[in-house]
C-alpha cells in the first residue's frame, strides 16, 4: 500500500481493513504491521518519510517506499502471479486421513463444513456487492478468487458427501 503513497502504520491497518485485505493478510493486531515495517526498514525497502506529534497523541511516523522497495515489490508480485506455489492447506490433509474416522463421523463433519461454506459464500457475496459500490474491481480481484475457491470447495464437498451417502465411497475396513 505504500506504493500508493506515504502512510503511517495506523492508516495502513485502516486501509487493509477497509479494502478487505485482512481476508488475505493477517493484521488483526497493529503490532504485526509494526513488525513488518521494521523488517522493511532493516532491508531498506521503506524509509521514514516524517515523524510528527499532535498535541497529546503519540508520535506518528509516516513511511514511504524506497526505489529498492518498489523494485522488490515488482519482482515479488511478478513471481507470485506467474508461478503457482505449493501450498499446504489443512482440508486436503484432513481428507488424506478420512479413512481413520467412521463414515458417520465423516458425513457429520462434511455436512457441517457444507453449512459453513454456504455461510462463507453468502458473506463473500454480500461483501463483494458492498465493496463494489465504492471500490474499482481491480481492488476486489483477490476477493473474487476467494469466492471462486469457496464455490469450488463447496461443490466438491457436496459431491463427496453425496458419494459417501450413496455408497460410491466405502471404507475398506470396519471402524469402531
Amino acid at each position: 500500500m505504500l506504493a500508493e503513497g506515504p502512510a503511517h502504520a495506523y492508516r495502513l491497518q485502516q486501509l487493509i481493513k477497509e479494502r478487505h485485505k485482512d481476508d488475505v493478510v493477517n493484521v488483526s493486531q497493529r503490532n504485526m504491521i509494526y513488525q513488518t515495517i521494521e523488517r522493511l526498514l532493516r532491508d531498506e525497502l521503506v524509509r521514514v518519510e516524517s515523524t510528527e506529534r499532535a498535541q497529546r497523541r503519540p508520535e506518528r511516523t509516516t513511511y514511504a517506499l524506497t526505489e529498492a522497495g518498489r523494485a522488490t515489490l515488482d519482482e515479488w508480485l511478478h513471481a507470485m502471479l506467474s508461478t503457482p506455489a505449493r501450498e499446504f492447506p489443512e482440508f486436503p490433509a484432513a481428507l488424506a486421513f478420512l479413512p481413520t474416522i467412521s463414515p458417520a463421523a465423516a458425513l457429520d463433519a462434511l455436512t457441517i463444513r457444507t453449512q459453513r461454506l454456504e455461510q462463507r459464500l453468502a458473506e463473500a457475496d454480500e461483501e463483494l456487492a458492498h465493496a463494489a459500490t465504492f471500490l474499482p474491481r481491480l481492488f476486489l480481484v483477490e476477493s473474487e478468487l476467494q469466492r471462486a475457491l469457496v464455490v469450488a470447495e463447496l461443490d466438491y464437498v457436496r459431491a463427496l458427501t453425496e458419494d459417501l451417502r450413496s455408497g460410491r465411497i466405502t471404507w475398506p475396513w470396519p471402524l469402531a
